[in-house]
């Protein structure tokens, strides 16, 4: 299964200056549960963005530059290119950032959105997503507190099954 994760902003804000614009634990807590022993393709900038190699993970990274071949992780130019590696049966998930998500929405199956009760500048979006071509099947949310300056939703995407009519 493919399967795009982020965390949005109501006018689908992701980040800024290669940042994400929140801080939020419970956020990345989630997304290790969800991402831990699977294939993580992401590009270059988000992949620079990160802290290092994130753990119990297989890093994809598409990049154009040639030159650029960080230990650890599996480099190509392309998101096609980045499917090919995965094994069939492997679930593998779209990390980021705006362009590759973009990219990625035909093939995605799945959206974990974890969506921000915030407004906030940013540089980079997520993808509208079609209610015509998405159904919410899960939803679980959380108030601002202490630790997470927004309240924030868990939600879980599915793309519709076309539905066929014969006349």
């Amino acid at each position: 299964m493919i399967t795009l994760i982020a965390a949005a902003g109501l006018q689908n804000e992701l980040g800024k200056d290669n940042e994400l614009l929140w801080h939020l634990p419970n956020d990345f807590k989630h997304f290790k549960t969800l991402t831990a022993g699977h294939y993580i393709i992401m590009g270059r900038k988000t992949f620079e963005s990160l802290p290092g190699i994130l753990p119990n993970r297989t890093h994809v990274v598409i990049s154009r530059q040639t030159d650029f071949s960080p230990e650890g992780v599996l480099v190509v130019g392309s998101l096609d290119a980045a499917l090919s590696l995965v094994p069939n049966a492997e679930d593998v998930f779209v990390i980021g950032g705006g362009e590759i998500y973009q990219q990625a929405l035909a093939f995605a199956q799945r959206i974990e959105l974890t969506r921000v009760a915030a407004q906030l500048q940013a540089d980079t979006f997520f993808p509208e997503i079609k209610a015509a071509e998405w159904d919410l099947v899960q939803e679980e949310c959380h108030a601002a507190d202490e630790r997470h300056a927004y309240a924030y939703c868990f939600q879980r995407f599915e793309k519709r099954t076309p539905s066929f009519t014969t006349e």
